[in-house]
Parts: C-alpha cells; structure tokens; sequence
C-alpha cells in the first residue's frame, strides 16, 4: 500500500501520546512559528502539504505551539531569498525550491538530474536519507531541515507539440533548474529563468513557449488553458526539483524538549515520503482537465526517451566533474541515490 495522506495522519496521530503531555504542560511556555512560502494558499502544496503539517503539531500540542501562514511570499522578499531568511529569522520556517539558488546546495542536485527519478516517494525517501547523512550538516547546516522531497514526474507544456528532441529547436522554455535547463540548450531550446507563479503571464504575453513543471502545478497556474501540448515521458522523468522545509537553527533549539519533539516526530523521514507522494497524487486529477480540455497529451516511449538521454549524458559527465572540483564523489553520490531509490519500500 502506497503512503497515503490518511497513512500519514494515522501514523503521526501517535505523536502527542509519544511525547506525553501532562496537564503541566497545557500551562506551559506557548510558541508562535512562522511559515512563509512562495505558493498562493490554495495550491496543493499549502493546501495539502503544509497545512496538514502545521495542523497536526497544533493539534499535537494542544495549541502550544501555533504556525502562522503566510503564503505567496507575504512576509516580503523573492522566492529565491527563502532560505536566507529562514537562516536570519526573517521567518521560523519556510518551504523552499533548492534549484532558486542554483549551486548553492550542490548534493540535492543528484535528485535533479535528467532522467533520474521516476517515483516521487522512493525519491523522497532517497532525498531524505541523503540529508541525514550527509546534507544537514552540510550544504544546509545553517538551518534545520524539517522535511526534504521532490515533486512527481516533470514534464513539458508547450505551444507547439514536442515528440523529439529536435521540436524544441528555437522554443523558449521556462526551466525549473539549471540541470534541465542544460539539457534545454542540448537540444537546441532557450532556456528562460522564471519563478513558478510567473508562467501563467509568460505564456499569455508570448515571453516563453512552454514550460517544464509537474502535472499537478498546472491547476493552480491553469497552464492546460495557456497551451495545447503536454510532453510526459514512461519511465525516468526528464527532470525534477528538490525542495526542503527547514527552520531557523536558533528557533528550533530554543523550543522546549517537549514542543521540540512534537515538531520532530511530525518532521523527517515519514513526512517527506508523504509530501512528495501527496504531489506526485495530485498529477492524475490536473492530468484530468487537460485530457478534458481536448489537448494534445504526447507520451514518450521508453524507446523513444533514448534519443533524449542520451543527449543527457554528457551533462552527468560535467555535473559530476563540477562536483569533484567541490571535493564531493558525484559518481559514488548518484551510485548511492540510485541505490536508495530502489530500496524503497511502500509502507503498509
């Protein structure tokens, strides 16, 4: 059985008896944290990640601790900031895309890689295996990293329909991260750098022709009314992003032991399983209205995708030369991910 939502809230239901508040602790210290992010409130990520997350630890702690949301980047700033204002108490918490600060977390790159991932809950659970062992005490050890997942399968939404490679000649494409936009300039497309909630007047004002982001981000956007073609791929997804939910450092230290492990036991391993299986959900249903609009969805076979990755390869090659250069094994880390991926287990 896959981790389900409900899995989710049935395993975390456990969080408050584990934590054993007394009847002192209804009276005790109360903290208010809180969570800025760069999406409108009702998108799926607020709304069916983030929210469910800071309810249950209400909820857990009998309204001790209350997370205050502020979405679509209310608490100033650009989305690309996030992260630093996570780590300058601008914010307690902030949900952020690694690839808006492009070189700055090089290890999560490995989860970015052309054709690398094709399940969002064995690649979260990758990912967060990884920030165990390795990422939280480096690339993010100014912050504490909450959670840490990847969306479903990337994909392409353009004007003009895109079978091969080749199609793309000429089109400018909105890139989610600078792997995928390498593999853009491989076949022949411009690359374009724009935040997510920028797509919709790109597309509009004819700034880009397409973009690459996940089925489920076009509702929000409503990308399936901009364009008529879509470009999904059987098999490895032709890109994909690496996002982590991190708190202040200092805030989170500061949290009473109690308050402190009632925000651990809704954090980590479990959780990033189900936020990235919670957005790779959300595919089908926004697959749904496109189908429903009449537009051209185009599947790229296994067969097919070869031609694609092989014009991948030679960004492998550079990525991991550009990882060597930063004193970080990029084959061994690609080895292990891989590794991890397959691994994965569904939880009952």
């Amino acid at each position: 059985m896959e981790f389900s939502r409900k899995a989710f809230l049935r395993l975390m239901g456990t969080a408050a008896l584990a934590v054993g508040l007394s009847g002192a602790a209804a009276v005790a210290q109360e903290v208010t944290l809180t969570l800025h992010q760069f999406l409108p409130p009702q998108a799926n990520v607020p709304k069916l990640v983030l929210d469910v997350w800071a309810d249950k630890i209400e909820a857990d702690s009998d309204g001790r601790i209350k997370i205050q949301r502020y979405p679509a980047m209310q608490l100033g700033g650009t989305p690309p900031e996030l992260i630093d204002q996570a780590m300058d108490g601008v914010a307690d918490i902030v949900w952020a895309v690694n690839g808006f600060t492009p070189g700055r977390f090089p290890r999560t790159e490995v989860f970015e890689l052309p054709f690398m991932t094709s399940d969002a809950r064995a690649a979260s659970y990758a990912y967060w295996t990884l920030m165990e062992n390795q990422m939280q005490d480096a690339d993010f050890k100014d912050v504490q990293v909450l959670g840490a997942w990847v969306h479903g399968p990337g994909m392409l939404h353009t004007k003009a329909p895109v079978a091969v490679p080749s199609d793309l000649q000429g089109m400018k494409i909105r890139g989610g991260s600078r792997l995928v936009n390498q593999l853009l300039e491989k076949v022949g497309a411009t690359p374009v750098g724009l935040p997510v909630t920028a797509i919709p007047e790109a597309l509009s004002k004819g700034v880009i022709d397409g973009t690459t982001i996940p089925w489920e981000v076009t509702t929000a956007l409503k990308v399936s009314e901009l364009v008529g073609n879509h470009t999904e791929f059987d098999g490895p997804a032709i890109y994909n992003l690496t996002f982590v939910l991190a708190m202040n450092k200092d805030k989170y230290d500061a949290l009473p032991d109690d308050l402190r492990a009632i925000i651990d036991a809704n954090s980590g391993l479990d959780f990033s399983i189900f936020a990235g299986g919670t957005q790779a959900d959300s595919d089908g249903p926004a697959r749904q209205l496109a189908v429903d609009a009449g537009n051209n969805i185009i599947t790229v076979s296994q067969e097919q995708a070869k031609e694609w990755d092989a014009m991948a390869r030679p960004i492998y090659d550079a990525w991991i030369a550009d990882m060597d250069s930063k004193g970080i094994d990029g084959q061994a880390l690609i080895a292990e991910a891989r590794a991890l991926m397959a691994s994965y287990k569904p939880a009952n």
